[in-house]
């Protein structure tokens, strides 16, 4: 890199839209370069010679990524990064980077407010009032679910999981958790397998991340295993759910209800799911306040700022923890 290229402004891609105030911020510190989405034939020559970093909604695959040869930095907006390929990140000595803990109580509230929403049928409650059914017709009936009694199971126990459990010990409620493994000096009864917490709970609440791992995990076993009585609750990523086990589930009775914040097939909803009367369906709102998305744009900018100023992450995913700048 000759001394000019050193004093130019950093050339940093946004594929698609992206958050104004983190698009503000990025216009003040690089050279902004835009494109309508992350597809590796979009990429124009001097993107490739030029991009040093991309700041994304995720959505970065391999292909991208090879086809800017001086990419160093990915910037994920969110906690999740399960749709940008880390593993070949790493590979290729790129870092990437998340936005966690300036969402976790944001996410974890909302949880909270689906669940409650779910349970006590708050949704059709109002529907009720706003249709003029309570003039008309009278009181709402009684919702046949509460929260009394009920026995809490968190699939992914991480910071967002952690806060959602302590949400709910305030209820009086008891928690259980799944994780790929046992959370040391935590309290709450720890299961091997998903099953096994289906089997202990009736109400699951999921918050595992996304992957090949995680892919359908809740399908109709699991489901089968929560109960008639159960409620399921999706506020981490929707590839975790077998969508049409669990409309299957909610139609037949084999579960009672659930919430759901994420989807499979982003924005699309399955009409099955939309026809449920037993669910409670949210747009993908955990963390959309403004306050959150600014913090997390804020974290996400902060991470470029702090690779090419510093030479060093703040927040690196596990994958690239190890990847070094370039000299």
């Amino acid at each position: 890199m000759t001394k000019a290229e050193a004093k130019s402004p950093v050339a940093i891609l946004v594929p698609g839209h992206f958050n104004d105030h983190a698009i503000g911020r990025i216009d003040k510190a690089f050279r902004r370069l835009r494109i309508e989405r992350a597809d590796p034939s979009l990429v124009t020559g001097e993107m490739r010679e030029a991009v040093r970093g991309i700041a994304c909604f995720g959505g970065i695959n391999a292909a991208m990524i090879d086809a800017l040869p001086n990419l160093e930095i990915i910037a994920n907006f969110g906690v999740g990064y399960d749709s940008v390929d880390a593993g070949h990140a790493a590979k290729r000595g790129v870092m990437v980077t998340n936005t966690p803990d300036v969402l976790t109580e944001e996410v974890a509230d909302t949880t909270i407010g689906l669940l409650i929403n779910t349970v006590r049928e708050m949704y059709a409650a109002e529907k009720w009032l706003r249709d003029g059914d309570w003039v008309k017709k009278g009181n709402y009936r009684l919702s046949r679910l509460t929260l009394r009694g009920r026995r809490v199971g968190i699939f992914g126990m991480g910071r967002i999981g952690l806060a959602v459990a302590h949400r709910i010990e305030a209820f009086g409620l008891p928690i259980a958790y799944h994780n790929r493994r046992k959370v040391e000096g935590l309290p709450y009864e720890y299961h091997a397998t998903l099953k096994g917490l289906a089997e202990a709970v009736d109400t699951l609440i999921c918050i595992a991340p996304g992957g090949a791992s995680t892919e359908k995990a809740i399908n109709a076993e699991i489901l089968s295993a929560l109960g008639p009585d159960g409620v399921f609750v999706n506020i981490g990523r929707g590839s975790t759910v077998d969508e049409a086990a669990l409309a299957a589930a909610l139609e037949s009775g084999a579960i009672a209800a659930a919430g759901l914040d994420v989807f499979a097939d982003e924005p699309n909803v399955p009409r099955s799911l939309l026809d449920a009367p037993n669910t409670s369906l949210l747009p993908h709102v955990g963390s959309a306040s403004d306050h959150t998305r600014r913090a997390m744009a804020d974290l996400c900018v902060d991470n470029l700022l702090s690779w090419f100023g510093e030479r060093r992450p703040l927040t690196p995913v596990p994958e690239t923890i190890s990847v070094k700048p370039r000299a």
